[in-house]
C-alpha cells in the first residue's frame, strides 16, 4: 500500500507540474492577475496533495485533499481541451498570410508565397506574391536542415526545383503573434498555431544562413517524378487543411520534421519511426539510411559538400538574385539554372 501511495504521489507531482506549465503558457492569452492566482492555487494544492501521499498522513485529510485535487484536475482538463486554435490573431509579419492553392490539372497557382528581403532578423521588406507552376516541369527536391540550437536540433525544409530554374521551399513553422517569440517548451502547451510557408529560397533559406547565421545544409533527395509530384501536392494539401482548420503546433508530434515524415509515408508507408524524428539535427542521416539521398557518396561527404553558408553569404556580394544556383555549387546531384 505504501509503495502505491508513493507512485500516486509522484504522479500527482508530475500532473501538477504539467498543469502549472499549461497555465503559464496560456496566461498571456486568457488570464491576468486572476490567472496567476489560479496557477498558484493549483500548484499549492498539488504540492500538498503529493506531500500527504509521499509522507505518512492521516487518511481522512488525505482523502479530502485528493478529492479536491481530482476535482481541480478535472476542471483543468476541461479548460485545456476547450482551448481552440484560431486564425484571428495579430500575427507577426512573416506569418501574416496563409498559403492558398488553385490546382487545375498540371497547373498550380499559389497565393501568398513569401518573398521577403531580409537585411537582419528585424529589418526586412515584406512581400507576398502569387506564383504559377507547371507540375510537368518539377524536376527535383532538396532536404535542407538549418541548425539553430546545437548539433541535435535543426529546422527542416524541403525545396522543390523546376526545369526553368525556379525553386520553391516549404516549411512548417510556428504562427507566432506579433508580441511572441519562439519557445520550444511553449510548443508543447498550445502556445502557437502552426502554418505552412511556401517561400522563395532567397527569403526562407537566406534569412537563416545570412541574417540569423545558422548553419545550413542542403541535400539532394533521390526521388522519381511521381514521388516529387506526390510530395509537392502533399504540402499543398496540408496547407489547405490548415487554412480551413487551424491547428496547434506541437514541438514533439506536429512540427517541421514530422510533416516531412508524414508526407514521405504517403510515398513509402513502410518507412519506420526513428529517434531522429525527435533529434531533427540527425534527420538527414536518417534519410541517408533510408536511401533517400544521392547515392555513391558517404553521409559525411554529403554533409561536408552540402554546407551552404559560405556560398550563401558570398551571394550578397555577387548576385543575390542568383542565390539558388550559387548555394548548390558542388552539392552532389544538385544544380540549378540561372533564374530568369
Amino acid at each position: 500500500m505504501r509503495w502505491g501511495q508513493v507512485v500516486v504521489g509522484l504522479a500527482v507531482l508530475v500532473a501538477t507540474a504539467w498543469g502549472c506549465l499549461a497555465l503559464w503558457f496560456q496566461l498571456p492569452r486568457q488570464f491576468s492577475a486572476l490567472g496567476l492566482i489560479v496557477l498558484g492555487a493549483w500548484g499549492l494544492l498539488g504540492a500538498i496533495s503529493a506531500f500527504t501521499l509521499l509522507w505518512r498522513y492521516q487518511a481522512r485529510y488525505r482523502r479530502r485533499l485528493l478529492g479536491a485535487y481530482m476535482l481541480s484536475a478535472t476542471l483543468l482538463l476541461v479548460w485545456w481541451y476547450n482551448i481552440s486554435p484560431s486564425h484571428d490573431r495579430d500575427w507577426a509579419d512573416d506569418v501574416a498570410y496563409l498559403l492558398q492553392s488553385e490546382i487545375q490539372g498540371d497547373q498550380v497557382r499559389l497565393h501568398n508565397v513569401r518573398n521577403f528581403d531580409w537585411r537582419s532578423e528585424t529589418d526586412y521588406t515584406s512581400r507576398w506574391e502569387t506564383r504559377h507552376y507547371n507540375l510537368n516541369h518539377l524536376v527535383s527536391a532538396d532536404l535542407i536542415l538549418s541548425y539553430w540550437m546545437g548539433p541535435h536540433i535543426a529546422h527542416t525544409l524541403v525545396s522543390f526545383g523546376f526545369d526553368d530554374g525556379q525553386q520553391l521551399a516549404f516549411s512548417m513553422e510556428i504562427r507566432k503573434e506579433r508580441h511572441e517569440s519562439f519557445s520550444a517548451i511553449g510548443g508543447f502547451f498550445r502556445q502557437f498555431e502552426q502554418v505552412i510557408i511556401a517561400a522563395d529560397e532567397r527569403d526562407i533559406i537566406r534569412t537563416r544562413s545570412n541574417a540569423r547565421h545558422e548553419d545550413v545544409y542542403l541535400y539532394r533527395l533521390s526521388m522519381s517524378p511521381e514521388q516529387l509530384r506526390t510530395l509537392f501536392l502533399g504540402y499543398l494539401e496540408a496547407a489547405e487543411t490548415l487554412r480551413t482548420e487551424p491547428d496547434f503546433y506541437n514541438s514533439l508530434t506536429s512540427n517541421c520534421t514530422t510533416i516531412v515524415f508524414d508526407l514521405a509515408r504517403q510515398i513509402a508507408p513502410e518507412i519506420p519511426l526513428d529517434y531522429r524524428l525527435i533529434l531533427s539535427g540527425h534527420f538527414a542521416e536518417y534519410a541517408y539510411d533510408l536511401g533517400a539521398l544521392v547515392p555513391e557518396y558517404s553521409y559525411l561527404q554529403l554533409q561536408q559538400l552540402g554546407y551552404i553558408n559560405v556560398r550563401a553569404q558570398n551571394s550578397d556580394t555577387n548576385d543575390k538574385h542568383d542565390f539558388s544556383r550559387l548555394i548548390r555549387l558542388g552539392v552532389p546531384g544538385a544544380s540549378v539554372k540561372n533564374t530568369p
